[in-house]
């Protein structure tokens, strides 16, 4: 709805003030579409620049060629989303443990907010206390 329907997100941010977050799925730093399928031109800092006064939450940011795959967050393209924005991000994909919560932790500064960690936890390769742990520090 964010790439298509900009005018619809951003009309729901002003009705529910922080309480909208901007999915912004990528494949090689462009926006992905229609459950992935489809790639757009518009690069993910672009697309994030768009929503910057529309009152959104945060943007949850899925590097689509690492989610499910525990290959390792995309620390690299999450930083460089954070760090083009005024929005928080919110990482997601690829997540393998331990290891990805410290190195997204240090960038917390450069507006990482939060990370979701799902099959990591399902499958037993990252333990939930000690990630949120490192998330409270």
């Amino acid at each position: 709805a964010a790439m298509e329907d900009p005018d619809l997100v951003k009309g729901a941010a002003k009705d529910f003030p922080g309480g909208i977050v901007v999915a912004v799925d990528a494949k090689g730093g462009m926006v992905a579409t229609r459950g992935w399928a489809e790639t757009t031109e518009v690069s993910v800092a672009d697309m994030a620049k768009r929503f910057e006064d529309a009152g959104v939450a945060a943007l949850l940011f899925t590097d689509v060629g690492r989610d499910g795959m525990m290959k390792g967050c995309n620390i690299d393209a999450t930083v460089d989303l954070a760090r083009a924005t005024d929005i928080p991000v919110i990482a997601s994909g690829g997540v393998r443990g331990i290891a990805d919560i410290h190195a997204l932790n240090v960038h917390a500064r450069d507006g990482i907010e939060g990370v979701i960690c799902g099959r990591a936890i399902y499958d037993g390769s990252l333990d939930l206390g000690a990630a949120l742990a490192v998330a409270e520090k």
